[in-house]
């Protein structure tokens, strides 16, 4: 679910949250035996995976079992590249331990943040920076990590937008500030954002997407089997009296242009998150997207 302003909740309750990094085992869940259900194919060389997700770390029920399936989707898809949305400090905590493998960049340190995770293996960080949203009422901002891959030059941005129908104008606002930084950035440079955008397609017209920035799921076919990645009717992390499902969390890519320079195509979308662990719940109220693109 679209996180509400912390302000008002239980805050010290959110910032303290449960030891996430108790050595405890980890949840035997349905992710762990999806491995022989739906397996990606080994890391190719020529291919950059990433995952975006929403992990609702404000939702404290069953935290340390979720955060443990969150890392078996990690041990499962690994990632070249991870966008995580609504994680909290003990969240935090929990992946430096138990995320070795990858560098962690937090994009806020009180109250719920975003992040990202790179796979010291095959993504090397070179500086990132936190760009402010000036009006957000919900303490939204941009994360921008500048990385090397495999030789090429990549921008990846992360955010969390503003959350509910009413904050629309927030949101387009927010979209406009992502849209700028994306088509601004060096034509030798390939940008992907990933995020919980919280937008609705009414929003995203009024906005409109620049030429050179493409929106991943329609660039493949708009598959209905990962259009929705908030789903009341599916997903019974959150108790509501409605059925909503919505196209909340989106990525987006714009192709480095200059003559000479490796393009990353996308070629495959899946949302993860789908099966529920031993605790009765799935890993988030939001479903994970896996995404992969193709050098060439």
């Amino acid at each position: 679910m679209p996180a509400p302003n912390p302000r008002g909740r239980k805050l010290r309750t959110v910032l303290q949250g449960p030891d996430l990094t108790e050595d405890k085992p980890a949840c035997s869940s349905d992710a762990n035996t999806a491995k022989t259900k739906q397996k990606p194919s080994e890391e190719d060389d020529n291919k950059l995976s990433l995952i975006s997700w929403n992990v609702d770390g404000l939702d404290t029920d069953n935290l340390p079992e979720r955060a443990r399936g969150l890392c078996s989707y990690l041990v499962l898809y690994t990632p070249d590249v991870v966008f995580l949305q609504e994680l909290i400090p003990p969240y935090v905590q929990y992946l430096r331990k138990r995320a070795v493998s990858y560098t962690l960049i937090e994009g806020g340190e009180d109250g719920y943040f975003t992040g990202m995770m790179l796979k010291k293996s095959r993504v090397k960080l070179l500086e990132s920076q936190i760009v402010t949203y000036p009006t957000t009422k919900m303490m939204r901002n941009l994360l921008i990590a500048q990385v090397k891959f495999k030789g090429q030059d990549l921008c990846l941005m992360t955010s969390h937008f503003e959350s509910c129908k009413g904050y629309a104008e927030e949101r387009m606002k927010q979209l406009r500030v992502v849209m700028q930084r994306m088509t601004e950035a060096p034509d030798d440079v390939t940008v992907l954002f990933g995020g919980d955008t919280n937008l609705r397609d009414t929003e995203v017209a009024k906005v409109g997407l620049p030429s050179s920035v493409c929106d991943v799921w329609e660039r493949l076919g708009k598959q209905e089997h990962c259009r929705y990645t908030w789903d009341t009717k599916a997903n019974s992390n959150k108790t509501v009296p409605y059925i909503s499902r919505c196209r909340f969390d989106r990525v987006y890519v714009r192709l480095a242009t200059r003559e000479g320079v490796p393009h990353l195509a996308p070629d495959h979308m899946a949302l993860v998150g789908l099966e529920k662990l031993d605790c009765g719940r799935y890993t988030s109220d939001h479903w994970g997207i896996y995404c992969s693109f193709s050098a060439g």
